[in-house]
């Protein structure tokens, strides 16, 4: 894939003497309550530009877009952000703990040129929606700016590029800049400015696939935004609208780390654990698992320990009790029926099978709600106590390998089937596109 350096805007280090209270996660994860926090922890938190409030006197002249390329243009003049002087590929470390283990997460960021999935070597992975698209490319037909970056898988068997780019780093010679997020990841960035270094990293990259792990809205906006720029005439074979602000992490990252995403659905008839069964017929095994819904802990225990995507936990709020799922070879002859369009890796995943065949055909639901979704045991419990969902869902996720293999396929996943964790940090370099 072709990819280049660039030359970024930062924070103003003595202008901003604390990264900690800039940074912020994609705007995708920002709640109301969340953006909030941001906004009063600093004045120029990066929540400003990627996630700017909505005000009830929105109109064409003055919005949430226009308020936003207002801000971008006071921080440049007043030098909160300036540019560095060279192009540069930002390598990018993200140390955290999950499940009692500290890892690190490395990766660099650079721009990679923007191509419609189906005509280059970007594959997705995921559907997408209309409104979060339309919502980004105004932000960035308003700012002219990529202000958050794509999370892209490459691969490397031999981890020849990041071990190449630790060498760099190593040496002392490049700045870098820390910060702590609000969940105690710790992100870390130098700025490699080496053309040597940055030429083998491009020369390195050229025949690699790239296959997006997260930003599917945004990669599919640039995408937009550049077919926008040449419709008007103002696309030339240089212009920076041609490329995306990309992290790039090898899929043989020891640091990768894929965290499940659970269903919490609301809006559905209530059910019995019994009643349930019923509707999953012959379809699916059953059994007990718990009847409170902190038998969460046992039940993902087991599904974690079998490691099966087509084990599946259901809650059942009006019994309050646990069922361990199981596919059967009946089920099967259903899920090949009901997504016959799709490949038939893509009809073992178990997001593929919870939503396809149980909730929309063996519980008839076509038009039900979002569901909620959380990624840890705690949160399910938690808003199981809390009440207001009929029906809970505990699912594997789907990992590296299913990405690769079905985005190769051109078979895109149903929404939210991979969760990687942590998210990468907004604030910590911009890519302009003028």
């Amino acid at each position: 894939m072709e990819i280049k350096p660039f030359s970024g805007y930062r924070y103003n280090l003595q202008k901003i003497q604390n990264l900690n209270d800039v940074i912020a996660p994609p705007y995708d994860v920002i709640d109301d309550k969340l953006q909030d926090e941001l906004y009063l922890r600093h004045s120029h938190n990066v929540v400003r530009l990627i996630l700017n409030k909505i005000s009830p006197t929105d109109d064409a002249e003055n919005n949430r877009y226009t308020r936003t390329a207002g801000t971008l243009s006071e921080w440049k003049a007043e030098k909160i952000l300036v540019r560095d002087a060279k192009p540069a590929i930002y390598v990018y470390h993200q140390s955290f703990t999950v499940a009692g283990q500290t890892r690190t997460r490395k990766g660099f960021m650079c721009v990679c040129r923007a191509v419609p999935f189906g005509y280059g070597m970007v594959y997705p992975h995921e559907m997408t929606m209309s409104a979060p698209k339309f919502d980004r490319l105004m932000l960035t037909t308003a700012c002219k700016m990529n202000f958050s970056q794509i999370f892209g898988l490459y691969p490397d068997e031999e981890n020849k590029i990041q071990q190449g780019l630790d060498g760099a780093i190593a040496s002392g010679r490049f700045p870098f800049v820390e910060a702590t997020d609000y969940l105690d990841v710790v992100h870390r960035m130098w700025v490699v400015d080496d053309s040597e270094a940055i030429a083998e990293v491009v020369r390195e990259m050229a025949s690699k696939p790239i296959f997006i792990a997260d930003g599917h809205h945004r990669y599919e906006t640039a995408c937009n935004y550049r077919m926008q720029m040449d419709d008007m005439g103002s696309l030339t074979s240089d212009h920076p609208a041609n490329y995306v602000l990309m992290v790039c992490v090898a899929m043989e990252d020891p640091g990768l780390c894929v965290l499940p995403t659970h269903r919490l659905f609301s809006g559905l008839p209530e059910l019995s654990s019994e009643e349930l069964k019923i509707k999953l017929g012959n379809c699916f095994t059953t059994e007990e698992v718990g009847d409170t819904p902190e038998a969460a802990y046992q039940v993902w225990q087991r599904i974690e320990k079998e490691n099966r995507q087509d084990a599946i936990g259901l809650y059942t709020a009006k019994d309050g009790k646990w069922l361990l799922t199981t596919i059967t070879s009946s089920g099967r002859d259903a899920i090949n029926e009901t997504a016959a369009k799709h490949h038939p890796e893509w009809r073992n995943l178990g997001v593929s099978l919870l939503h396809s065949l149980i909730i929309e055909r063996l519980l008839g639901q076509q038009d039900y709600p979002k569901p909620t979704y959380v990624h840890l045991i705690d949160e399910v419990v938690a808003e199981l106590n809390r009440g207001g969902y009929p029906l809970a869902a505990l699912v594997m996720p789907a990992t590296v390998e299913h990405i690769k293999s079905l985005s190769l396929l051109g078979d895109r996943m149903p929404a939210k089937s991979t969760y990687f964790y942590p998210k990468l940090i907004a604030g910590f370099v911009f890519n302009p596109l003028e």
